[in-house]
């Protein structure tokens, strides 16, 4: 029945967008796509993965971080990444838990969790 997956949703506060079009929009480097209008009353914000998936972050009242349930991003430069994510403040915590599959979790400026990773050939 299921054929793909369209987006995922994470939680963010109130008025706190410029902060998540840094964290995705230049850190991350995600595309930022526009809401429909009557969306976009509500505040956050959606991004979209070159594959044209995308990662919606939504206004929650009262807001609390993921902090276990979290995308996971399939990434082509994972120490690169990891750098930049330290190097502009966030957490990088290497796992070696699932073999052949190097990753690593970190969080966006919410505390939402994200798991970053490089898979090996063949795996999807």
């Amino acid at each position: 029945m299921i054929q793909g997956l369209d987006h995922v949703q994470l939680a963010m506060p109130r008025g706190q967008e410029p902060q998540a079009r840094v964290f995705y929009g230049e850190l991350l480097g995600l595309r930022e796509v526009p809401k429909p209008p009557e969306l976009a009353k509500r505040g956050g914000l959606w991004f979209e993965l070159s594959d044209g998936r995308g990662v919606h972050l939504g206004v929650e009242e009262p807001f609390l971080p993921a902090k276990k349930a979290h995308p996971a991003f399939r990434v082509a430069t994972l120490d690169s990444l990891g750098e930049a994510l330290r190097a502009a403040g966030h957490p990088v915590a290497w796992d070696d838990s699932v073999p052949e599959v190097r990753r690593f979790h970190s969080a966006d400026p919410f505390g939402n969790r994200l798991e970053f990773q490089e898979a090996a050939e063949g795996r999807r």
